[in-house]
C-alpha cells in the first residue's frame, strides 16, 4: 500500500465505537442498571484492536517492513487486521491448540501462520526470534504502553490532565466512550484479565477522565489466574501450566503494569471456575442473542453467579450502586459447536 491511502491507514483508528446496552436480563439478576460494552462488536471481534491497532500504526509510520505477533487468538487477529489495512505482511504465532476457526480468520486476513507450542508462552518465544529479522516489529499482544494509552503511561501515580477529543487510540479509549454517554461513572466497572493489556488500559482510561475512584472487578478463571496469583505473592509469579478452557486469558505471567494498577485504583481480583464461565456464556446467550467466548465469561460471570451481590453483602463494593458496566471482550474463540463441546467437556449437559 502506498501514497495517502496508506497515510490515512496510518492516522485514523482502526477500531469503532462500540455501543453500550443496557441489559434488562443482567439488571434484574444484579438489582441494579448493568451496561454491556460491546466489544465483540469491533472489525477485529475483540477489544484488541484498540491498542493493537494503535501500536502497528506506530511501527509502520517508523518504517516497519513485517509484523509478528504471538497470540491465544484475538490479539493476533486484531494485528493480521491492521497489518492488512496498512499493507505490511504479518506472521501470527499461536498455540498448537488454537481452533480452526482462528486459524482460517488469520489466513482470511492474509498473514501467514505458525502453530508453536502448547501454551501462548511458547508461541511467544518464538515470535520473538522471528522478530529479530531485519525489518520484522514484534507486536505485543498485551504489554506495551502505546497498547494501553495513546499517551503511553507514566509513573503508575501521574494522573492526566489531558482531555483531546475523540477517536482516541490504545484500549483507554474505551473508557472516553464509556464517559461520553454516561456522562457520570458507573458505579462498578467489571472486566476480565488475561495478560493485563485490557486492566492497564481502562486504569489508564480512568486516570484520563477522573474516574480513577471507580472500583474494578478483575475477573479469571481458575487455571488462567495469573493476576490473583501476583496479587497473593505480592509480586509477579508464572503459573505451571494453564489448565483453564479460558484459552484468551492463557498467559502464565501477567504484565507488571497490571500490578502498579493497584496503586491507583481500587481493584478487586476474582476467580471463578471454568464452568461458570461457560454458564456466563449460554446464559448471555439467551438472554442477549450474543454469543462471546469464555474469557468473555469470566466478566460475565461476576453478575449471573452472584459475585457481586457477594462483594456488596462483605462490603467490598457500597451496597448501593447507580450502575454496573461489564467489559463483554471478545467472541473469536467460540461458535456453537464449540460452545457445546465445552458444555459436555465440563459436564454441564
Amino acid at each position: 500500500m502506498d501514497g495517502p491511502v496508506a497515510e490515512h491507514a496510518k492516522q485514523e483508528p482502526f477500531h469503532v465505537v462500540t455501543p453500550l446496552l443496557e441489559s434488562w436480563a443482567l439488571s434484574q439478576v444484579a438489582g441494579m442498571p448493568v451496561f454491556l460494552k460491546c466489544e465483540n462488536v469491533q472489525p477485529s471481534g475483540s477489544f484488541k484492536i484498540r491498542g493493537i491497532g494503535h501500536f502497528c500504526q506506530e511501527m509502520a509510520k517508523k518504517g516497519c517492513r513485517h509484523l509478528v505477533c504471538s497470540s491465544g487468538g484475538n490479539a493476533g487477529i486484531a494485528a493480521a487486521y491492521a497489518a492488512r489495512k496498512l499493507g505490511i505482511p504479518a506472521t501470527i504465532v499461536l498455540p498448537e491448540s488454537t481452533s480452526l476457526q482462528v486459524v482460517q480468520r488469520l489466513q482470511g486476513e492474509g498473514a501467514e501462520v505458525q502453530l508453536t507450542g502448547k501454551v501462548w508462552d511458547e508461541a511467544n518465544l518464538r515470535a520473538q526470534e522471528l522478530a529479530k529479522r531485519d525489518g520484522w516489529e514484534n507486536v505485543p499482544p498485551f504489554d506495551h504502553p502505546l497498547i494501553w494509552s495513546h499517551l503511553g503511561w507514566g509513573p503508575p501515580s501521574l494522573c492526566f490532565s489531558l482531555s483531546p477529543p475523540l477517536p482516541r487510540k490504545g484500549h483507554a479509549s474505551l473508557v472516553q466512550e464509556l464517559k461520553a454517554v454516561l456522562r457520570t461513572p458507573p458505579g462498578a466497572l467489571v472486566l476480565a484479565v488475561g495478560g493485563g493489556g485490557l486492566l492497564a488500559g481502562v486504569v489508564a482510561g480512568l486516570l484520563e477522565v477522573g474516574w480513577q475512584h471507580v472500583p474494578i472487578i478483575a475477573m479469571e478463571t481458575h487455571g488462567a489466574h495469573c493476576f490473583n496469583a501476583a496479587i497473593t505473592a505480592g509480586k509477579l509469579v508464572t503459573l505451571p501450566d494453564i489448565t483453564s478452557v479460558a484459552k484468551s486469558l492463557g498467559a502464565k505471567t501477567v504484565a507488571a503494569r497490571a500490578l502498579e494498577c493497584m496503586q491507583v485504583c481500587k481493584i478487586h481480583s476474582e476467580v471463578v471456575e471454568d464452568t461458570e464461565a461457560v454458564s456466563a456464556v449460554q446464559q448471555l446467550l439467551d438472554d442477549e442473542r450474543m454469543l462471546v467466548e469464555p474469557a468473555c465469561g469470566a466478566a460475565l460471570a461476576a453478575i449471573y453467579s452472584g459475585l457481586l451481590r457477594r462483594l456488596q453483602a462483605e462490603g467490598c463494593l457500597p451496597p448501593s450502586l447507580t450502575s454496573v458496566v461489564v467489559i463483554v471482550c471478545g467472541g473469536n474463540n467460540i461458535n456453537s459447536r464449540e460452545l457445546q463441546a465445552l458444555k459436555t467437556h465440563l459436564g454441564q449437559v
